[in-house]
This record gives C-alpha cells, structure tokens and sequence, in this order.
C-alpha cells in the first residue's frame, strides 16, 4: 500500500492527480463499516453478513474498504464470509497497478480468515463512470467482461468508498483534464446543475460529485452511499443544486464533517488526508422512512491523531448528531445567517441580468465577473513592452497551430493530443483550443493594452485581446475603450476569506478581491457608445419614495451603496452571509450621511494614486549602494518598518493602517505581496514591477496607500 501511494505521488504525479491517489486511515474505514452496519440494522433489520446485502466499492484503491468489511464479516459469522466473499462483494479499479495489489490483498485476507485459497471474482478492471454510459466496449479479458455484465446487473445495497477529488487540472499545458462522461455528466447538468442559482458552477465537475450522483442513481428504491469526500458540498453555493436533490433522494443524511480546510484557516486546522481540501464522511440513506438530515462536526482545532482518535472511539450510534433544517435557499448551514437578509433589495440577480425588458425588486441591472484571462502571465505585466513582446510570442505560436492544423493530414486527429505543449511559447485554455479547432486566427494591436486593476491597489497592464482573453465578461461593455469614464463596485463573496469591496475605474481581474469577485457597474455601454444608466429606474423611484426625497439621484445611490457596505456592523452582522451570497442592502436611516461617506470612499480608493504621501522616516544602509528598486519587501514583526530594499528602510507605520481590510490582508499587505520581482516558474516570465520612467513610484505609493488606509478607517468609524 505504501509503495502504491508513494510510486503514484512521487512518479506519476498527473495519474495521481486525475485520480485523487491518497490512502485512506484505517480508523476513517472501519467507523464507515461499524457505521454501516448500525445503520442496516436500524433501517432494514438486516446486518453486513446477511444474505442479499450486496456491497460494491466503485473506486477500490488497494482493497482497504473491501478487507475491512470482510475481517468484521468474518467477526459476525465465517459462514457469512464465504457466501459474501463469493456472492456479494464487487468493486472496480481503473488502473492496473492497484487492481492487481487489491486482488492480492483481498485474497490473502480471505486466506487469512478462513485458512484455505479462493479467488476472487468480484474485482473488475473498469471505469466506475464508464460503466454508466450505453456502449460498452469489451474490456480486458473475457473474465473481466463477464465480471462487468454481472456487476451491471445487481442490485447493490451498499456502496462505500473514498472517490478522487479533483476539480480540474490546473494548467491546461498539462493535458491532464479530468475525464468527461457523457451520461454521468449529463446527470449532473441536468439535477445538480440545473437548480442551482451559482453563477460559477465549475465546482460540479469534480469527480467526487459526480460519484455521488452516480451512486444516487445506482443505489435504486433502497440502500446506503456511504463515501469520505470533500466537504465542499455543504457550504458552497455552486452546490445548492446539489442540495436539494441529496435532501430528495435520500430519506436520511448523515454528515461527519472532518474539517480540515487549509485555505480557509491556514494553520489553524489540519487534515487527516494531508490535502489542502475540507473532508467530510457521508451516508446518504434511502428508505421508506423520512428522517432528515444530520450533521456534526469535529472542529478545526484538532490536529489529524486526534480527529482519527475520535473515529476510532466512535460509530453512528454513539455521535450526537444535530438535525439540519435547510432554508429556502438550501442552506444546509445556517448557524450565524441573518435571516432578514433575504428580505433587503439585492445589489443584482441572475434573473434581472437575463431580461431583456425594465426590472423590478433589484438595484443594478447587470454585473459581471472580472476578466478571466486564464494566462494571467502572458496577459499581464508592469511593463508594456515587455507584455507585448509576450503577447506577440503566444499569438504567433498559436498562430502557426491553427495553420498545422488547418495543413494536417489526420482529419480524425484530436485536438488536446495535436498542439504544441511549450510553456516557455504559449499557454493553452479550453477556449484557446476551441478557438484553434474553428481556424479562428488572432491579431496582436499593441492599442489593446489597457490598464488593469489586477489586485486592491495593484495596477498592471492588459492585454486586452479576446482572443488570448479567455472569459471578458461584460468589460467590453462597461469599459469598450481605454478613455471610457465608468465606476465599478466590486465585491468578493467566498466562504474562505472575509468579505472584500473596493471601487475602481479600469477593468479589474476576475481575482482582484483574491477569489473570484462580482462587479456593478455605474454604467454600461452599446456598441455605438451610447451610455445606459445600470442602476435601475426602480430602485431609484424606491428610493425617492421611501426617503420621500425626489433629490436623490442614480449617483447618489452608487455612493450610499459604497457606503453602507463599509458599515461595521453591517460586515460583522452579516459576515457569513456575505461569505455565501451578493450582498443585500437594508434601508439605512440617513441616506445623504452615507452616499456622503462612500463618495469620500470612493475619492480616496478611485485616486489614491494621487492623494498626500504620508511622512515616513527614510533609513538608509550606508553599507550599500543607492537604489530605489524593490526585489521582495518585508515587514517588521511589529509591522511598524517596512524593509523596502537593502538600501532603504521604511519606519513609522501606524498600526491604524492595518485596521483597513480587503479579505485576509491590509491594503498596505497588498502593496508588500503584489509589488515584487516575480518569475513565472512555467513560462519563465519576469514580472518586475520597478519603473524606468518613475523609480520613486512605489516608495511613493507605499505612503500613500498608508494615507488612504487611515483616512479610510477614519471614515469608515463614522459610519453608524
């Protein structure tokens, strides 16, 4: 088992990325099989020996859940063992290395328990999601494929496993897509899929959804999917979907969360997988009685033994489970949501933003993602030259593709094996590949290039080209050219960092808050440049009335939205809801008090490029020469100087400065984190953001950055 894993993990790394190769602790296993058992014997009298209970484990690794369920067989009758062994165990294995490890393992326990040699029949070398599709081609051996028709054809009462988590490759260089399956996936894009409200979705792609979609149409009038997964899908809003077939197809939930998501809480939480995803143990029941759904967690402050040390003192039975009641949105979790969240006016809606005609109950017409390049590396850069030196080299190798492409003497031949795979020459996408199978030529113009807001504070420029530009979103209509005048309030709703807004005047990346963020635009624009108001006639006739003040203008809203979303106790009330969900705006008292403050707002964050350096005490090294040039800066530990260079050290920082927030990070975090000499370890591309033409920018902005961060968290400390 141990070479198994280290082999794949050290040797094969893109097949054990695809597949999720990770083993699984022996105490996550036997509390799934103790488990297992218990429920079988609440929910159908029956237990794990008893005739006509059939067991399949759908991704079966080296055999552990396979062995383990027969050693507590063996434990409730050796009897029971032989005709399970014989009859009722199936599973699948979709690579060969582990098929034949597993076979051996499951065989030599058998040998272990019941002293004589059987083999075993019930090991398939199969694609679990293949064998959902209606053609078959045969497969392996003719054994194998009668092992197959057997498996195809039994009503399985149990099935358990640990599926692959993967949400997709993170580098289409890498030619290592997880697979598509077209009746598996259809089944997701058709339940899971279709009743979300998500505007982002790609979450559903992910094998182990897809395992539990599978297994929720495997599994027919009866039975129990019992999985170990990513937890994910208990808190993400790509997932409501999800949720609310899970609470439909099953009569009984059960959710062991274990926690342990890196990302959300960096080194305050650790994972009994050693991956970087929350995990969570699952059995999902289907019976004729409806009980609900139940959770429990461990917390995150266990450390990996401890959390195992609790799965091996524990089984269904003996957990205090608590009974979830789901909102109307299917929110599983809803401890510390506000409820009368749901009853202030959304900034924008997915329905608003379809409709073609004057919309009702929301304030902004449309938004948008950021711009989704998908090779931010080539598309971006502090130097314009140098940006457009890599733009030309990428176009003109993607170039050249689409006449191969369109010279090739395969007509069968397959895109994804076709192309030139060089990270140093270009960066392939899923659209970028479309576009080559369409001989889509693209031209480089180096007018293009526009300035972006790549992260809170952090201008770069753009190559603003739709062909290397992967997803624009509707930037060419709230910014279609470099002078358009347009403001854009963008927001970052993510369950792993705290709410992030800031206001901007360019086109902003689609991770300028740091995850994914959602932009309202002031204005937006026709293709003959005509301007169209965004905020929506009803809001404002809503506004005029309830404040019965016809002063009030379309601008005047924009600032008062600004505003009330730096309202502390409107950011605190609703942290979690802004983590799941755009936000919603209530009716403030005064309306003037708080278009005022987020016209300030605005002011500073809009043009904070411009406002007064604050003074801080310069320290020169007078071992080293002079410069001005940044490589990597770094605070102090009691952040009050900032190491700008060897020649220069900033002293004097107020610690006010880090009460100013975007996410996880100060503004001046930002600065230290984005203003660096980087080198993209794929392509080999410098990002340098010192200026030939202004060496002195960054010391500069550095204080006024300060400046804006303290008068920032003045204005914001009014905001009652």
């Amino acid at each position: 088992n141990s070479v198994y894993e280290k082999f794949f993990q050290g040797f094969s790394v893109e097949i054990a990325d695809t597949h999720g190769i990770v083993y699984t602790p022996q105490p996550i296993v036997d509390f799934m099989i103790k488990s297992v058992d218990e429920i079988l014997r609440k929910e159908f009298g029956k237990n794990l020996s008893s005739k006509g209970v059939f067991f399949l484990d759908p991704f079966v690794g080296t055999g552990n859940f396979i062995v383990r369920l027969m050693r507590e067989i063996a434990a409730q009758g050796r009897m029971g063992l032989r005709h399970k062994f014989k009859k009722e165990l199936q599973c699948n294995e979709v690579m060969l290395l582990p098929y034949y490890i597993a076979s051996m393992n499951i065989e030599h326990e058998y040998v272990e328990l019941m002293k004589e040699y059987c083999p075993f029949e019930g090991i398939c070398l199969a694609d679990t999601f293949e064998l959902a599709e209606n053609n078959q081609t045969e497969l392996f051996v003719p054994e194998n494929t009668e092992r197959v028709k057997k498996q195809k054809e039994t009503d399985f009462t149990v099935i358990i496993g640990n599926p692959p988590y993967n949400a997709g490759q993170a580098n289409e260089n890498d030619n290592n897509k997880n697979r598509k399956y077209k009746t598996i996936d259809g089944r997701v894009k058709e339940t899971y899929s279709k009743d979300s409200k998500a505007t982002l979705r790609k979450a559903l792609s992910d094998p182990y959804v897809k395992a539990i979609r599978w297994a929720s149409d495997r599994i027919e009038d009866e039975g129990i999917v019992a999985l170990v997964t990513n937890n994910s899908f208990l808190e993400g809003l790509s997932f409501d979907g999800m949720r609310k077939h899970l609470e439909q197809d099953f009569s009984s939930v059960y959710v062991l969360d274990l926690g342990g998501n890196i990302r959300k809480n960096p080194g305050k939480t650790s994972n009994v997988f050693n991956i970087m995803v929350g995990v969570s143990i699952n059995f999902f029941v289907k019976s004729s009685a409806k009980k609900g759904i139940f959770y429990t967690d461990v917390g995150d402050a266990l450390k990996k033994q401890d959390k195992l040390d609790y799965l091996s003192k524990n089984t269904l039975d003996s957990i205090q489970w608590k009974l979830i009641q789901p909102d109307q949105k299917k929110t599983w979790l809803t401890d510390g949501l506000q409820p009368e969240f749901d009853d202030f006016l959304p900034l924008g809606t997915k329905e608003a933003k379809g409709a073609k005609t004057e919309v009702d109950g929301v304030i902004f017409k449309t938004y948008s993602n950021g711009v989704k390049t998908n090779r931010d590396a080539w598309v971006y850069n502090f130097n314009q030259n140098i940006l457009a030196g890599n733009m030309q080299c990428c176009i003109d190798t993607y170039n050249n593709q689409v006449e191969k492409w369109v010279d090739r003497n395969d007509m069968e031949a397959k895109i994804d094996d076709f192309v030139l795979y060089d990270d140093r020459r270009i960066s392939w996408s899923r659209d970028l590949k479309l576009k080559l199978k369409r001989k889509k030529f693209i031209k480089f113009d180096k007018k293009e290039i526009r300035i972006s807001l790549y992260r809170p504070f952090i201008k770069s420029n753009l190559s603003f080209n739709f062909g290397m530009v992967d997803v624009p979103g509707q930037f060419p209509k709230i910014f279609p050219t470099q002078t358009t005048e347009n403001m854009v309030i963008c927001c970052t709703n993510y369950s792993q960092i705290p709410f992030v807004l800031q206001i901007m005047n360019c086109i902003p990346d689609v991770n300028v808050g740091g995850r994914p963020s959602q932009c309202f635009p002031l204005y937006t624009y026709t293709e003959d440049g005509s301007r169209t108001e965004n905020i929506t006639n009803w809001a404002l006739n809503h506004y005029k009335t309830h404040y019965n003040d016809k002063k009030i203008t379309k601008i005047a809203i924009f600032y008062a939205i600004y505003g009330i979303l730096h309202k502390p106790a409107y950011r605190e009330k609703y942290a979690l809801n802004l983590k799941r969900e755009l936000p919603r705006l209530p009716m403030i008292d005064d309306f003037w008090a708080f278009s005022k403050a987020g016209e300030k707002l605005a002011d500073l964050h809009l043009n904070y490029e411009d406002k007064e350096p604050y003074d801080l005490k310069i320290i020169e090294n007078p071992k080293v020469p002079f410069s001005l040039k940044v490589d990597k800066m770094k605070l102090s530990k009691d952040k009050t100087k900032l190491i700008y260079n060897d020649f220069i050290t900033l002293e004097g920082i107020p610690k006010e400065v880090f009460e100013y927030k975007l996410g996880n990070r100060s503004a001046l975090h930002w600065i230290i984190d984005q203003y660096k000499v980087k080198k993209d370890k794929r392509s080999g591309i410098v990002n340098d953001p010192n200026r030939e033409d202004d060496t002195s920018y960054i010391l500069e902005l550095i204080k006024k950055v300060i400046t804006v961060s303290l008068e920032t968290v003045e204005i914001v400390e009014g905001l009652k």
